[in-house]
């Protein structure tokens, strides 16, 4: 009888996440973005005008490092950086035409490699299997809260080894 303890959700989930990844690059390859060029991309897209920093916050990435992937997408013609009204240390940065063009183009793609991953797979196991991970993931954040009750405990006890 398998447990709980047997199971391999980390894993499973980190392996599926992988594959998503490879066949969308694949499918991707003739814009000449990286996934780092898409991902910042799909954010502008979503939310335009976002300061550099709230970008480099949603994509969990270094700031530096997000002002790169901006400028080869500003020299590409992909975004456009505009000085923030409120704050002149900042810019606000929105996706050009040829961004939004593209945007749509790796949304059917997105769409497409959905569709094939999900072939043979009934809506309502997909709902179910959608609802569950949502459930674990709310479980997980919940666990954030106790955070810092876990670094607290952390030192001491290994103050005793």
């Amino acid at each position: 009888m398998t447990t709980i303890r047997d199971m391999s959700i980390g894993y499973l989930l980190n392996d599926v996440t992988l594959l998503f990844r490879k066949h969308f690059d694949r499918r991707a390859t003739r814009f000449n973005l990286t996934r780092a060029q898409w991902r910042a991309l799909k954010c502008l897209h979503l939310r335009q005008g976002i300061r550099q920093s709230e970008l480099a916050e949603f994509l969990e990435m270094e700031a530096i490092a997000v002002g790169r992937v901006i400028d080869r997408l500003q020299a590409a013609g992909f975004v456009e950086r505009r000085a923030d009204p409120n704050d002149r240390r900042c810019w606000r940065l929105y996706p050009t035409e040829r961004a939004n063009a593209v945007a749509e183009d790796m949304e059917e793609i997105a769409h497409g490699l959905r569709e094939d991953a999900t072939r043979d797979i009934d809506m309502q196991d997909l709902q179910h299997m959608i609802d569950v991970l949502t459930r674990i993931k709310e479980n997980l954040q919940a666990l954030d809260g106790g955070a810092e009750a876990d670094a607290a405990v952390l030192p001491s006890a290994q103050q005793g080894r």
